[in-house]
Order: structure tokens, then sequence, then C-alpha cells
């Protein structure tokens, strides 16, 4: 066997078996069950995506969708070794600095169309660089693309960068045509919502509001699957409403938590329905309160403590998220035990401290016992952020601060905080992804200051020092000088909190037990689902 590169790649080697000079090609091991054709899957989906393409917008309904009609370069397993998927084998460079691709032969886009290695490097130079919340930070160091040919693309790097290697999953990196969206605005392409990809599912039909319609790609490079006929996505707002489909068996599942977490138990306990909490592990979700540093009272770090000492997050995650979580200690989920740091500056429930807080300001009670008052913009993402929205009402009005509840749809959500900036706090939750560079960089670096892109550094945090740490830990390749780095940069995210993180999450999906091979790989749900089948 070739030896490792001078370079300590090591803690990614171990976990992905990717190595300077060594290629790997291999096809997926687990094992597969005997598998039934045909039949249509019921999937519940809330809210409704605001598009149908990952490559442009890191909605977590969207992701869900989305990866059914586009593969990546690779998929997971649980263990977040690599599985080939557009990509056959890859190569790492001695030094780190290029990433060869070996491209599958012979795929087809859904429009007959050849796929080859320019729609990587298109997508990857001109879409998830630009237009992708988490991509100008993950494929930051990147400089270009080469295609020698129509089955190699080669990523050339101004520095090692070995976490882009966790980010090739479809509902992450995910590849577009390059004959559809070459010379237009990728955000605005029409084909956002009536995509073309290389997936097992083809897009027919979305009725807004109601539905959207999958079927099986006869021409799909990964014979005989799919072996669903038809996927329909089912838009139902009311968390309610979602329970009582799984419940009437008018819905095969629903995931991401989006069922009354209190009801869980209950519906676990019928004969026909299960609960899986696998199939996150590539999410590492993390719920947040953040805040529009633009605004006057958040630019003083004082009000934001405040907050912070106001807020109980084991009563939020007891209450509201039911136990299915950890309170958070900071913006790095737990799980990511390469990164996680717990040695942070830490705000337990403190009332008197935060109007001292507040008090030193300069914000102090008015007669009427108020501060001043601000708006909240909650993710419009189901039950838990609403009721989180009425816990944050109450508590930071015991230290005089009242708060305007503001409910919209999504697209009004997004559009308000990330391309209007006209709010003051919202609570969201987000993917931390499989690294911290590809998931919780995107909030914390000035760079990522990006104006109508969801997801994005929308406090308008700008920290030379945060820059400086995020910057070594895109590129440092050895283990334990990274996550002294990530160690450091957690300390000073706690420290000027332009986000206040409340529970590292624990994500639940609803099943009927006629669904078969639902979450194979760490992406679980937000997988292609070629393998999945109906056995009735």
């Amino acid at each position: 066997m070739p030896s490792m590169s001078r370079r300590n790649f090591g803690w990614l080697a171990a976990a992905m078996v990717v190595a300077a000079g060594i290629w790997l090609s291999s096809t997926p091991t687990w094992a597969q069950p005997a598998a039934k054709r045909g039949g249509t899957l019921t999937y519940v989906v809330f809210p409704e995506p605001p598009l149908l393409t990952s490559a442009v917008h890191t909605a977590g309904p969207t992701a869900q969708v989305s990866p059914k009609m586009f593969d990546g370069l690779v998929t997971y397993d649980f263990d977040f070794n690599l599985k080939p998927q557009l990509a056959l084998s890859w190569q790492v460079g001695d030094d780190g600095k290029s990433i060869r691709f070996n491209l599958r032969p012979g795929v087809k886009w859904h429009d007959g169309k050849d796929f080859t290695s320019a729609d990587v490097a298109y997508s990857l130079l001109k879409v998830w660089k630009v237009a992708h919340g988490r991509g100008r930070a993950t494929f930051a160091n990147v400089t270009d693309v080469l295609t020698p040919d129509a089955n190699t693309a080669i990523l050339q790097l101004s520095s090692p960068a070995p976490y882009i290697m966790y980010a090739l999953a479809s509902m992450e990196s995910q590849i577009v045509p390059k004959h559809i969206y070459d010379g237009t605005d990728p955000q605005t392409n029409a084909a956002n919502n009536a995509p073309i990809g290389t997936g097992p599912f083809k897009f027919v039909e979305w009725k807004k509001g109601s539905h959207i319609i999958l079927e099986r790609n006869p021409d799909y490079w990964d014979q005989p699957k799919p072996y669903l006929d038809r996927i329909i996505f089912r838009i139902i707002p009311d968390a309610g409403g979602r329970a009582a489909a799984l419940e009437a068996k008018e819905a095969d599942l629903v995931g991401m938590s989006i069922v009354p977490l209190n009801d869980v138990k209950r519906l676990e306990a019928l004969p026909y329905l299960a609960v899986e909490t696998r199939g996150y592990e590539y999410l590492a979700i993390v719920s947040y309160v953040g805040f529009n540093l633009e605004r006057e009272p958040f630019k003083d770090v004082r009000v934001r403590q405040a907050f912070a000492h106001a807020i109980d997050r084991s009563l939020v995650n007891r209450l509201i998220w039911f136990g299915y979580g950890k309170p958070a200690t900071g913006p790095i989920h737990h799980g990511l035990v390469k990164s996680y740091s717990s040695d942070v500056p830490a705000y337990p429930l403190d009332i008197a401290k935060a109007e001292q807080l507040l008090d030193a300001a300069g914000y102090p009670r008015r007669a009427n016992g108020v501060r001043f008052k601000i708006t909240h913009d909650y993710l419009p993402f189901g039950e838990q952020f609403v009721r989180l929205g009425e816990y944050l009402k109450q508590a930071l009005g015991r230290i005089g601060v009242e708060v305007e509840i503001r409910n919209q749809d999504y697209a009004t959500w997004a559009k308000r905080v990330y391309a209007d900036r006209d709010f003051d706090l919202i609570t969201f939750f987000a993917n931390n992804a499989s690294d911290p560079v590809i998931g919780v960089q995107r909030f914390y670096w000035s760079k990522n200051f990006q104006p109508g892109v969801a997801f994005s550094n929308g406090a308008k945090y700008l920290s030379p020092e945060m820059d400086r740490l995020l910057q070594i830990v895109q590129a440092e390749p050895d283990e334990a000088l990274r996550k002294a780095a990530f160690a450091d940069m957690q300390k000073l995210a706690m420290t000027d909190l332009p986000y206040i993180p409340l529970t590292h999450l624990d994500m639940v999906t609803l099943y009927n037990k006629r669904v078969r091979n639902h979450t194979l790989t760490a992406d679980g749900i937000h997988a292609n689902f070629a393998d999945v089948y109906l056995q009735d």
C-alpha cells in the first residue's frame, strides 16, 4: 500500500479511508434485502419547499425533496465512510492541494443529455461558491476545477481542505446541468422549480400548497433501481393533521420531527407505525436565537448576554423538544466529537444578572416596566418554533423586553431576514453538517455575509479574530491543531454571542412499517431513496 501523505490527513483518513495517493473504487457494501418493484410512497413535508433544487437553496424541506432527483458525487454510511455515487473513485494529491474524481460514465440527465465533468466544474465554481448558503465557506479554497476529459474532474486548491470530502452528498453539494444553467442566474433559473437531474426520480408536478409528484426514472444508471413507481410529497400545514395522516395510513413517512413530539410515543405504539432516529448524523442540527447586529439594542454584547441569561435552555429542551436533544453549550453539535468543545463561556439562567446587564448597557426599565420593544421572527418550520416563540416572549418579558411575534410563511421569513434585513430577533435551526467548516462557519465568517442567501451570516457578525480562526480550521490537516483552533473559535463565539445556541437536536422519523430501506445512510431521509420499496 502506498505510504500516507507527508502532511497528516490521518483524522480524515480514519473516517473515510481517503489518503494521498490511494485510489478508492468500490461499491456500497450494506446488505440489500429482496426488494419489491412498484407502488407509491406518500411522504409528508412541511413547510412547503421554497424551490426544489438544493444547489441554490439550503432550506430543510428542499433538502428532503431535491436529492430524490439528483445524485451527489458520493454518499456516506453511518460511520461517514464514502460510498461511490456519480464519482467512482477519488484521489487526494500528496500536498493536499488537489482532489481528482473519476466520474461514472454513461449517466444521463433527465432530458437525455450526458452528465460530464463540465457539469461538476460549473456547479462548484458558478453555483456552490456563489448561490449556496454554505458553499462559499466549504469551497473557499477551491481555485479551479480542471476537466481533462468528460469523466475526470480535478479540484485545484489554494491550501488543503480535507473537510471537502465530507460535503459531497447530493443534499449538500448538488450537481446541476450546465447546459440548463449556464448563462443564467442560478438562483432564478426556472429549472429550480422543475428540476432536471441525474437521480432515480423525475419531476412531474408541483401543485403549490398541495403536493409534489416525482416518478421513476426508467433510465437510471443504477438498474434495477429505483423500486418505487412514484413519490408524492404532501404538504400538510397542521401538525395534528400530519400525525392524523400517518395514523389513518394516508401518509407513509414524516421526518424532521414535524409531528407533535408529545404524540410520538402514542403513534409509535400503533402496530403499523415505527420510529427511526438514525439518518440525521449528516445534519447534526442545532437550534439558535439570532440577532440583527445592525440594530441598536444588539450592537452591545451586554444586551445579547442578558438575553442568554434570561433563557432556560433545559426547559426549552424539555418542554419544546420533549427531550429529543440536549441543551446547547455552544454552536457546534456535541456529536461532532473531532471539533466540539465544552470549554466555553456559560450563561446559566440568571434573571438578576440579565437585569444588571441591561441596566449597565443603558436600557433601564421605564415607568411601564418595559426597557424596549423588539420583533421576533421564528422559522416557520413546525409547531416547536411557535411554542419557542411564545416561550421567548414570556422569558424576555421577565427582564423588561416586550416581544412582538410575527407569523409568516417560509418565503416571507427568508426574504425578511436575509434580503430585506427587516428583523430584530430570529429563532431557527440549521445543519452543522458533517464538519463545522461546512455547517457552522457560514454563520460566523465575515465573508459569508450574503444578503439574499438564506442561512448565511444573517447576523452580520464581523470579527477579524473569528475570521483568522476559521481560516485555520479550513486548511489545517493536523487533527490536534485543528481541534485547538475549533476550541478557540467556540470560546469566541460564546463570548461575542452573535447567536445563542439553544438545543443540540435529535430528529425523529415516523413511518409506516411497510416502507423499507428509507434510512440506509448518514443522510437518511435526505438521500435519494433509490433503495426504498414497499412491502405490503
